[in-house]
């Protein structure tokens, strides 16, 4: 169900860009949008992981470096009947983890140094198969089709600004409807963000849920997260808005609007599903 309401809103996300592209420049906008959208999600799927992990400063370690983190990661992989991913460290208070890569067969497991610092080794065990999970649901490539057709659409919703203050629109069958290209700057950046973070909320749980049976134990991952939340609040951490969704809890904080359009599901919810499938 979870990949059947994915691809659904995926499907809502790339008719907002059509749309989006019709309403700036008609038929020639709707095929620059797609075109757009396929050169970026070209570029991100190739490139994405190397992008980011450079962007966090994560070095790669190996098994002598970090034998007991490798081993974990490897124990768990073999769990998942995934291949053995790069192991990255972030010089990072914060605790916190992500995972890149296109394919599991070119994925990579990153976690902070200020994670191995607070969590028991069950806790961080949840938390890397957590990750792994992402990987062996192709979460990560989902995740950055989903961020850069955001992004196309924001970036559209741009131009048609610039196109209404220099008067750039014609209402003919070519060009944009200025009534639609309004409606357009104004709507379509809220509603992909919207569809961004049910598509991010649902692989989330998923990745939860699975990540659970990889670890043996969903409380594991329950402790951990309680952990990894109140942390988040009182350690402050430098992070993109755009790669926020990739951790296992939000590196940024806040409240108000700012939970309400979070990448993230809520915490509380999170564990709570996580404790009724231990009982």
């Amino acid at each position: 169900m979870n990949t059947i309401k994915t691809m659904g809103l995926l499907v809502t996300l790339t008719l907002i860009l059509v749309w989006a592209g019709g309403a700036l420049g008609g038929k020639q906008g709707m095929t620059f949008a797609l075109l757009f959208a396929l050169g970026i999600n070209f570029v991100s799927y190739w490139f994405s992981d190397k992008i980011v992990l450079k962007m966090y400063s994560a070095k790669e370690v190996s098994e002598t470096q970090a034998p007991e983190l490798y081993a974990m990661v490897r124990m768990l992989s073999q769990k998942a009947e995934l291949p053995m991913p790069k192991v990255y460290l972030m010089d990072q208070e914060q605790p916190n983890a992500f995972a890149t890569g296109r394919n599991p067969r070119h994925a990579a497991v990153a976690v902070t140094t200020g994670i191995m610092r607070i969590l028991s080794r069950e806790e961080l065990q949840g938390v890397i198969a957590h990750e792994l999970a992402h990987v062996k649901h192709r979460d990560i490539l989902i995740g950055t089709v989903a961020a850069t057709i955001a992004g196309a659409i924001s970036y559209l919703a741009q131009m048609a600004q610039w196109a209404m203050i220099f008067g750039g629109h014609r209402d003919d069958e070519e060009g944009g409807n200025p009534i639609a290209a309004f409606a357009m700057m104004i709507i379509g950046p809220i509603a992909a963000l919207i569809v961004q973070m049910a598509i991010s909320r649902s692989r989330e749980y998923a990745a939860d849920q699975g990540g659970a049976a990889i670890a043996g134990n969903p409380r594991y991952l329950a402790g951990a997260l309680k952990k990894l939340h109140r942390a988040s609040q009182q350690i402050p951490m430098k992070a993109n808005p755009a790669t926020s969704h990739m951790f296992i809890v939000n590196p940024l904080s806040g409240g108000g609007l700012f939970k309400l359009f979070s990448t993230h599901p809520p915490i509380e919810e999170r564990i709570a599903r996580l404790e009724s499938m231990g009982r």
